[in-house]
């Protein structure tokens, strides 16, 4: 946990101490799938911007490529009111 880091010529010792971030949400998506679509509905309403959860849906179904499905995204709606989205993929799958 100690470092020593060497900055414009100067040495400074730190120290790593561990934290925790304050946004973290956990929920449950119930999706619908088809050939380059996927429809995502009843998504919870959380505290954060729209433009976050479009990010977080995109990061989700893009990293689900490694597993069973998923992959490089075109697009992604997400109707905040709806509770709903719709993932595009590049190629189907």
């Amino acid at each position: 946990s100690k470092h020593c880091v060497n900055l414009d010529n100067r040495t400074a010792n730190v120290i790593v101490k561990p934290f925790e971030l304050d946004i973290g949400f956990q929920f449950e998506l119930h999706v619908t799938v088809s050939g380059k679509k996927i429809n995502v509905s009843e998504i919870p309403e959380l505290p954060i911007p729209k433009d976050w959860m479009r990010d977080k849906l995109e990061l989700n179904f893009y990293k689900t490529e490694q597993a069973a499905g998923g992959g490089e995204i075109k697009s992604v709606t997400y109707n905040k009111g709806a509770g709903t989205a719709v993932i595009t993929f590049l190629k189907p799958g």
